[in-house]
């Protein structure tokens, strides 16, 4: 089949989910053309790359307003590369706030419209599925809640499952994971989360750090999983271990996350958790009045009920994310237990593997219709 797709993605998780989906496409329709904005993972998939996405990640809402301008610059180009009429595809991944006039524009000049891992119109919103329906052909969602709510919202829906579930399970025991990574394998873990981005990192690190501080006479080590974009200053005994999340994740005997999907990581590694966030305070203040879901952890929203305790904002101090962390240090305590056991269920609420090869095939039945 001779065909060209643009597939858009704007941060790091949505890079690599595209770059998955881009080698699956490529294996179900042969001499595909793939074309985009997006970031190494998907440079690495062939994909012919208008611009890279490292300037353009933020999160936010006052942080989003400085990125305005390139975004609509970019918006642009990707206009006038629509305008030559050979695109057969448009795929979305995540990143809703740039995506939404992306699949907007898409419909006005005819190109079907692929959305991956749809907006959180469930969590704030809910007016803009109107919008949605009306731009996007088809939608593939990883949450299994998603797929009912934007059904009886008029939009073309397949719940594909989540593609964490088809990251390749390491090597050996969770002490011979501590061992590749410097720790000691008989010594229990608690891992720091504080998020990929710079952004994130910046806030979330220094209450990080100090909740470890908190602790100092448990028998614990101490680690974060720490990205090359981001600086940890004062990390005195805490180990930083630099891009390698799913070692980080397999090492924890419990974690202290940022919401997100990095809730969902660690209950599938079995790491029984506390959940923290801080944003700029407008930022908190505008979400606070949107937000229409009872937690902000997708673990907590995945299993219907509170699996682990959230602390937030103002809420989200070294004391009381030390106190939330000590119940779940005990190997016996019912609050490890019951984190296990919800974590059990969110685990079979996300499908099975494969979501990357179902999102290529709902692409290749639209190359094809």
């Amino acid at each position: 089949m001779s065909a060209t797709i643009f597939v858009s993605a704007g941060e790091p998780s949505g890079d690599a989910h595209a770059a998955a989906f881009v080698r699956e496409l490529k294996r179900q329709v042969p001499g595909v053309r793939v074309e985009g904005f997006g970031g190494a993972k998907m440079a690495a998939e062939g994909v012919e790359l208008m611009e890279r996405m490292e300037g353009l990640t933020v999160i936010g809402f006052v942080e989003v307003l400085k990125k305005v301008p390139a975004h609509l610059r970019l918006l642009k180009r990707i206009e006038r590369r629509l305008e030559r009429g050979d695109v057969n595809l448009v795929v979305l991944v995540d990143y809703p706030g740039f995506h939404m006039r992306l699949a907007r524009l898409a419909k006005r000049l005819g190109v079907p419209v692929l959305y991956y891992i749809a907006p959180q119109l469930w969590a704030w919103h809910e007016n803009r599925v109107k919008a949605m329906a009306r731009d996007v052909t088809e939608l593939a969602v990883i949450l299994p809640f998603e797929e009912e709510f934007f059904s009886r919202r008029g939009l073309k829906t397949t719940f594909v499952g989540h593609p964490l579930i088809d990251r390749p399970a390491l090597a050996g025991d969770r002490g011979a994971i501590k061992a590749r990574l410097g720790l000691d394998p008989a010594r229990p873990v608690v891992g720091l989360f504080p998020g990929s981005r710079k952004q994130e990192a910046s806030k979330l690190w220094p209450v990080f750090r100090d909740t470890a501080r908190m602790l100092p006479a448990f028998d614990v080590q101490w680690l974060v999983a720490a990205s090359s974009a981001a600086e940890y200053p004062g990390a005195g005994g805490i180990h930083v271990i630099r891009d390698r999340p799913a070692e980080c994740f397999a090492a924890a005997d419990v974690a202290l996350s940022k919401s997100g999907t990095t809730t969902l990581e660690a209950a599938l590694a079995g790491a029984p958790q506390v959940i923290a966030y801080r944003l700029n305070p407008v930022s908190y203040f505008l979400a606070r009045r949107l937000i229409r879901v009872p937690y902000v952890g997708l673990v907590n929203l995945v299993a219907g009920r509170k699996v682990a305790p959230e602390l937030l904002q103002r809420d989200a101090t070294p004391e009381k994310l030390a106190l939330a962390l000590l119940p779940l240090l005990n190997q016996r305590s019912a609050e490890r237990r019951d984190q296990l056991e919800g974590a059990a269920e969110v685990r079979r609420r996300l499908g099975e593997p494969g979501a990357a090869s179902r999102v290529a095939a709902i692409a290749r039945q639209m190359l094809a219709a």
